[in-house]
């Protein structure tokens, strides 16, 4: 589960938050989907929830403090761009990741993901030489190799073919299906229109409506995003 209470998060001397006030919680056995326009605060939430930021407010992974060992040991995050160690081989970074986790018995999922993302015929190249595609296949993997209980995505479809988004769309399935809390921020509506669960839209820095499936009748995520943001169709924040 991942909680998020009360979150407040202000930058510089501005007095308006970035973050104001926002308080959602990304139940285990769902994908739960964070939407926003520019500048709604989606950007800086999820940094706040992977501990990038310094922030007020109360964030839990699976009832620990984000901050603590226990969270980090049970949380996964793939940002939009990939951070990786550019002078390591796709090897080399899986091998580092789980001697700094501590995994045990974690090669049969490496292989499996391995064969899932395409990397076997890139496991020795480095880092810096994959393309962008694969440096997003890289990156999932590395959240995925740890077996995360709450797995945080943002704009996880950047850079893949369609049968990779197809691929990574079944994955992210079966993991709800295992009970792993999924959330994912996305500006791309329609690539998550048919495995979503829950929705919780912002704007300027809050929380503006919370939607489950099946209970809007018949309108779609998008129309109930550009609803609610009063048909605003800027440009949606990464």
């Amino acid at each position: 589960m991942i909680e998020v209470n009360n979150l407040i998060k202000t930058y510089g001397r501005s007095s308006k938050p970035a973050a104001d006030h926002i308080s959602f919680t990304a139940l285990p056995g769902e994908i739960t989907v964070l939407l926003g326009p520019n500048g709604a605060g989606k950007s800086t939430t999820i940094k706040s929830i992977a501990n990038l930021l310094n922030y007020k407010g109360e964030i839990k992974i699976c009832g620990y403090p984000n901050k603590s060992i226990e969270a980090k040991q049970r949380f996964g995050y793939i940002p939009e761009v990939p951070m990786l160690y550019d002078l390591l081989t796709v090897d080399e970074t899986t091998e580092f990741i789980a001697r700094a986790y501590r995994l045990k018995d974690y090669k049969e999922t490496r292989e499996k993901y391995m064969e899932l993302f395409e990397l076997k015929e890139h496991r020795q190249k480095l880092a810096k030489e994959l393309s962008k595609g694969m440096k997003q296949k890289l990156s999932m993997l590395l959240a995925l190799l740890i077996r995360p209980q709450a797995l945080l995505v943002d704009e996880p479809m950047v850079g893949l073919d369609p049968a990779s988004i197809e691929a990574v769309l079944k994955l992210l399935v079966e993991m709800k299906q295992e009970d792993v809390s999924v959330l994912i921020s996305t500006h791309i509506i329609d690539v998550v229109d048919e495995i979503w669960d829950c929705a919780y839209i912002m704007d300027h820095g809050k929380i503006v409506r919370r939607v489950r499936r099946g209970e809007e009748r018949e309108e779609s995520l998008k129309d109930i995003f550009f609803e609610t943001t009063q048909g605003d169709k800027r440009e949606e924040d990464a």
